[in-house]
């Protein structure tokens, strides 16, 4: 059987594709605006990455861009931000979705994959996700969509990260689509993957493992805060006291558990640090967080690449997803009414689809 082929849209450095791929995919088209992320992703998957805003290309006029069965991507997070101010639909990138919409009706591929951040679900007092989910599902000849909540430290990732994935696939394929069980925590099959087992021997890995310098006054700071603490561990009589800051301030890893969400920019004290040692974390430590594996090089300054990784999607995270979508490409499956289902679903708050589970008779 040949490949399931995918383009991969707002595609970063590549992770979401990453996963996929390591799933028996083949992306065969993709595009980025960012400079330095489309060359780590040439790098990582050869030169099958336009770069250029995806507003200006036209998926039904344009002949290069080849047919696929799947669309994956990461449309821009900024705007749906639980860390920031919410503008939702409302913002300057909060549209860009439409993009992606677009690339679904001229490609009528079988199944999509869309990623986004958990304030996704809340921006524009609930609107934005209800109007994003009707759009995509209005596309002819129609899809269903599920929706799904997930923090990726239950999927094998060593990181606590809460993102949303929007799973569509054309009702014409009878084929209805489950987001897996998490199986990694407490209450799970498997313990989490820690943040202490993902960094073990990172300081062998070759690339992108630069020490990041950082004042002799940060050092000090750090000596006072312990495994897993922040800004505010330091005692408020301390000289070094600071206050009024973000929870990831001077946060340091916490050795037996996930670490907190890798971000991609941010002003000092953001980088995410080591522990036992006084220092910020490398971008290879970042991307070990991440499930990035050591052969995957990031191209660009060390703040770039810092910030390819923070606003990557975990490859490990997706794998289950992707596992769960192969049999809709190898016709291994019975076929189910989505058209009467998908009408189900569209009765329901968004808040009751995250949590609609059950399993149907195929017939």
């Amino acid at each position: 059987m040949s490949k399931p082929k995918v383009i991969s849209l707002f595609s970063g450095c590549g992770g979401l594709d990453l996963g996929f791929e390591s799933r028996g995919y083949e992306t065969v088209w993709a595009n980025d605006f960012n400079e330095w992320a489309v060359k780590t992703f040439r790098r990582n998957f050869g030169d099958i990455i336009v770069q250029g805003n995806v507003e200006d290309i036209n998926p039904y006029t344009d002949k290069s861009i080849p047919e696929c069965d799947l669309i994956l991507g990461g449309f821009p997070c900024q705007d749906f931000s639980v860390i920031w101010k919410q503008p939702g639909l409302n913002g300057k990138r909060g549209n860009l979705y439409k993009s992606f919409l677009r690339f679904i009706d001229a490609k009528k591929p079988k199944a999509f994959v869309a990623e986004n951040v958990k304030g996704l679900l809340s921006a524009n007092n609930k609107q934005a996700i209800q109007q994003i989910v009707k759009d995509f599902e209005d596309i002819e000849p129609g899809y269903i969509l599920k929706v799904q909540l997930y923090n990726f430290a239950e999927y094998g990732v060593p990181q606590f990260r809460e993102r949303v994935l929007i799973v569509g696939v054309r009702v014409d394929t009878g084929f209805e689509f489950f987001h897996p069980q998490p199986s990694y925590g407490p209450g799970f099959e498997k313990p989490y993957v820690t943040a202490g087992e993902a960094l073990v021997g990172a300081e062998k890995a070759i690339y992108n493992n630069e020490k990041i310098n950082i004042a002799k006054k940060t050092i000090e700071m750090l000596k006072l805060i312990p495994e897993g603490g922040n800004f505010a561990s330091i005692p408020k009589d301390n000289p070094l006291y600071v206050h009024g800051m973000i929870s990831h301030v001077y946060r340091r890893i916490k050795l037996d558990e996930p670490s907190k969400t890798i971000i991609a920019a941010g002003g000092g004290g953001t980088w995410g640090y080591h522990y036992p040692e006084p220092r910020a974390l490398t971008n290879r430590e970042r991307a070990r967080l991440q499930s990035f594996p050591d052969d995957f090089i990031f191209e660009g300054s060390i703040a770039e690449v810092r910030r390819q990784i923070g606003n990557a999607v975990p490859p490990k995270g997706v794998e289950l997803v992707a596992d769960a979508l192969m049999p809709l490409f190898t016709n291994e499956y019975q076929k189910v009414d989505l058209l009467s289902l998908r009408e189900e679903l569209r009765s329901m708050s968004i808040k009751d689809r995250l949590e609609h589970r059950r399993n149907r008779k195929t017939v």
